[in-house]
């Protein structure tokens, strides 16, 4: 088997495609629901705060992994913090450099990525199990899961909130009912509750598609 091959082989594989799905972070082990609640009024905090999560997620992944051997088992928690920490830092000081407007929406949940128990989860059940590459794809693949949710959820809710996606108009001006027309935003998907009910909603549809999600 070549080298290629053993890095992308079916198993790796595995690992960035189940979390789109059958072991979604969100839908299926219910983490990070906090953040998405939190940031998905817009489509575009939304997107920003998955990559965020991404980069996050994945270099800590390889980090731990690679230092797995060496860190003392009583103070493991300590340094995954650290790491977790030091690398949300360079995550929110590239976000106030490159797209500032979104940081500023983001607020302290940048800082939140912290105590994210995805991150901590991913770190403690797999990366200190488990060789850097395999750490860094099972990363990013449990933070791909959670986007995935994160831009649903923040679509929906700036579609039909706000009738624009990314900050573009969608709904013509002709169709409101001021101007005459027919339609009217519903403010309550710019609501934090609502974000739990369309997160609801897609778990829903999730586990009636997929069959092997429902609990006996």
């Amino acid at each position: 088997m070549s080298e290629k091959e053993a890095l992308f082989s079916k198993k790796n594989l595995k690992l960035l495609s189940d979390p789109l799905n059958d072991s979604n972070p969100i839908t299926v082990q219910v983490l990070g629901i906090c953040s998405a609640l939190a940031v998905t009024a817009q489509l575009k905090p939304a997107v920003v705060m998955s990559i965020s999560v991404m980069a996050v997620l994945g270099f800590a992944n390889v980090i731990i992994s690679l230092l797995r051997n060496t860190i003392p088992n009583r103070i493991r928690i300590i340094v995954q913090l650290v790491i977790i920490a030091a690398l949300v830092i360079l995550v929110d000081q590239v976000l106030k450099a490159f797209v500032y407007d979104v940081s500023k929406q983001l607020s302290v949940f940048v800082g939140l990525i912290i105590t994210n128990c995805i991150i901590m989860g991913r770190l403690e059940a797999f990366a200190l199990g488990n060789r850097p590459w395999q750490s860094f794809l099972d990363g990013v693949g449990n933070a791909a899961g959670y986007g995935v949710i994160l831009v649903i959820v923040g679509f929906f809710r700036e579609l039909l909130g706000s009738g624009s996606v990314w900050g573009y108009q969608v709904i013509p001006n002709s169709w409101y009912v001021v101007n005459g027309g027919f339609y009217e935003n519903n403010g309550m998907m710019i609501l934090p509750p609502m974000a739990l009910i369309t997160v609801g909603i897609i778990i829903w549809v999730q586990r009636s598609r997929n069959r092997k999600l429902i609990e006996n």
